[in-house]
């Protein structure tokens, strides 16, 4: 998703991932004709190379060349002889299924991929005595959607067999592969109280040393983005990578806030969707503009107007929008 606020540079001349386009280091310079001044060398492009593993235990690959999430799951796949439907998310620089290090939108440049492949798949029955199963939905943007956490002393906290990580595959024999997060969460809250429903999950597959939690209790500053402060590379739905500078803290903070509520209020979080919308909080002098520009860009999720206007309370005035 696009972040006008951000400082942003395209790396040198084109898409940083066009690797391999420059002049190689040694090569000799062509003859200048007589009479005429040398032409000046070409940059080279620089050649970001990443590597990665799968978490369960697997020899380290080298992967380049993509632009965006599908094609970075495209070329781990092609490096470990798998198919690309295999991958259910990725983890920065932990093997473990730690939702504090998901691949989001941006890869640290220094950043280790490990790629949680499937697993066991398993059915769960579920009876909905309250409205909120204790879900937090997110997916991997390409067409997965798993838990990302479960709330403690919820109806899916209960079902031991239930863990993060899980991708959800099937509601009620409903395939929802495809789907984005949050048309899984709206299809889980729309489901009736009191009538049992059935959850087709897979879990990721696991070494013999990883135990996942099934719920994390704290909130970590930039949950679910890279925050070292250096250079990272922008993975974008439509256009090419790009290399940014890290977020403000302001940014930072206020990122944090909006996916708050987008867990409250929806069932996921996800801190790209929370940042597109502190970008246009910030260039909106009022709620009804915000809401405007809101339905622009993100009109698909529908919020309703008392959550844009605790966004634009959270960005514009923090305070007020937390006493």
């Amino acid at each position: 998703m696009r972040r006008a606020g951000r400082r942003s540079r395209q790396a040198q001349e084109g898409s940083p991932m066009e690797n391999g386009g420059g002049q190689e280091p040694g090569t000799p310079e062509p003859p200048a004709a007589e009479g005429s001044a040398a032409p000046r060398p070409p940059r080279a492009r620089p050649r970001l190379v990443f590597h990665t593993q799968l978490a369960h235990g697997s020899p380290t690959g080298r992967i380049e060349g993509f632009t965006n999430v599908k094609e970075l799951y495209v070329k781990i796949a092609e490096v470990f002889g798998i198919s690309p439907t295999e991958i259910l998310f990725c983890t920065l620089n932990t093997h473990k299924v730690d939702m504090q290090k998901l691949l989001g939108g941006q890869i640290g440049l220094e950043d280790f991929i490990f790629a949680h492949v499937r697993g066991e798949t398993k059915e769960v029955e579920v009876t909905k005595t309250e409205d909120a199963l204790g879900l937090t939905i997110t997916d991997n943007g390409a067409g997965y959607a798993f838990i990302k956490r479960i709330k403690e002393g919820s109806i899916i906290n209960r079902i031991q067999t239930v863990c993060v990580g899980d991708s959800i595959e099937a509601i009620n024999d409903h395939t929802i592969v495809g789907c984005r997060h949050y048309e899984v969460a709206r299809m889980l809250r729309e489901l009736p109280r009191a009538q049992p429903f059935t959850l087709r999950l897979v879990q990721p597959k696991k070494a013999f040393d990883m135990i996942g939690q099934r719920t994390r209790s704290s909130k970590a500053p930039g949950e679910g983005r890279v925050a070292s402060g250096k250079e990272t590379l922008r993975l974008r739905a439509q256009g090419p990578a790009t290399l940014e500078e890290g977020p403000s803290p302001f940014e930072e903070e206020a990122t944090c806030r909006v996916d708050d509520l987008l867990e409250s209020y929806m069932g996921i979080r996800d801190s790209e969707l929370a940042s597109t919308m502190v970008e246009a909080a910030k260039e909106s002098p009022s709620v009804a503009q915000l809401a405007c520009g809101l339905d622009s860009v993100l009109g698909e999720f529908a919020f309703p107007q008392e959550f844009v206007a605790e966004v634009w309370a959270a960005v514009c005035h923090p305070k007020e929008g937390h006493e």
